[in-house]
């Protein structure tokens, strides 16, 4: 076994997890490669060719640069783990009148979880995945993740629900790197269609980016089960009919399907009648906000109330606000008024460049 240690890449084909393997092949890892297969095209009721992580390409790339490199490589088929929790979640919490977060489910619940137990049979030290952040051990002793050199690459929202025991033996390479540093990398590694390749934005299981379609396609009943609704505004009046609550989501301007004569905008969902709630932009505005299913991973607590910078969305620039726990939530009290609050979408607490935690927002 190498002096380094011995690690586990997750390896998805895509140019950041295998410039992460060699360069920790060639820092000296005992480096063993690994792809997991987390969903399959047929049965997410996609149209078009099938890419991203989980295509038959991706699981080739990522194999053939092992191969190069020698050192081995091996396919995890975690399917069934993951619909039976990311992707059942993804539609419950729509139906629930909420917008999930399944990036941060996957990698909370499933993915680390997945790595781990493979990293022990495998008697790997560690697990390594080509996320832009960085992680330390704190003065406290506990281990904190803070945001990658990228600030528009930065994936630290995504992994607040990251568990102490697996962060402290998590490396991520690619942290002290901006994207065009590694697109060189892989260029000066000789692989030029790997430093080309280009990037999925989409949720992995939602290929078409139609999560509508999706719905339908898992629920097959949906349509039937919910039927239309009412529109109205704050003050209950009624201003038309929509498709049925599942397919809208907080801030949603476009789409809609109605027109008032002024920009509209989804400011609240009432599943329980049915009904989508429409206003205009400053009606999207508010000053607090609760979080559940809260994970603290810079301190051992939040005791008092305590100043952070904290983000709603993923591409959010962040907000001044305090922090304070009250029972089992946290409360956030917003300096200024923050827009497209979105229960079920993720709020993450940063301390500098430090993530402190972060949980799901709630209604």
């Amino acid at each position: 076994m190498s002096k380094r240690g011995r690690v586990l890449v997750a390896m998805s084909g895509g140019v950041d997890s295998s410039v992460a393997s060699v360069m920790l092949h060639e820092q000296g890892y005992e480096v063993i490669g690994i792809t997991m297969k987390t969903w399959d095209y047929a049965s997410s009721g996609g149209s078009s060719k099938e890419t991203g992580c989980c295509s038959l390409d991706s699981i080739n790339d990522a194999r053939a640069l092992a191969v190069n490199y020698g050192f081995p490589h091996y396919i995890l088929d975690i399917r069934d783990e993951f619909g039976d929790y990311v992707i059942d979640n993804f539609v419950d919490e729509y139906i629930a009148g909420r917008t999930p977060n399944p990036c941060v489910l996957c990698n909370t619940y499933i993915k680390w979880e997945a790595l781990m137990k493979r990293a022990d049979k495998l008697d790997c030290e560690f697990i390594a995945t080509g996320h832009y952040a960085n992680i330390r051990q704190h003065d406290n002793g506990r281990y904190v993740i803070s945001k990658g050199k990228d600030e528009n690459k930065d994936q630290s929202y995504v992994l607040w629900g990251v568990s102490q025991e697996n962060l402290a033996r998590t490396q991520f390479p690619l942290g002290h790197f901006t994207k065009k540093e590694i697109r060189q990398m892989a260029l000066d590694m000789g692989q030029k269609e790997l430093a080309n390749k280009s990037e999925s934005y989409e949720i992995c299981f939602v290929p078409d980016n139609d999560y509508r379609a999706f719905l339908r396609h898992k629920v097959p009943t949906l349509d039937q089960q919910v039927g239309p609704g009412n529109f109205i505004l704050s003050d209950g009046t009624v201003v038309g009919k929509h498709i049925g609550y599942p397919y809208f989501t907080i801030g949603q301007r476009k789409g809609l399907g109605i027109a008032l004569g002024k920009p509209m905008f989804v400011i609240e969902i009432l599943p329980e009648s049915n009904t989508v709630v429409l206003g205009e932009e400053f009606e999207l505005e508010k000053s607090s906000a609760y979080v559940t299913n809260v994970n603290i991973m810079k301190y051992d607590s939040i005791t008092d109330p305590m100043s952070a910078i904290t983000k709603v969305r993923y591409k959010d620039a962040g907000a001044e606000s305090t922090i304070v726990q009250e029972g089992d939530k946290l409360k956030i009290d917003f300096i200024h008024n923050v827009k497209g609050i979105a229960p079920g979408q993720s709020a993450v607490f940063y301390e500098g460049n430090d993530l402190i935690g972060g949980g799901f927002l709630m209604k």
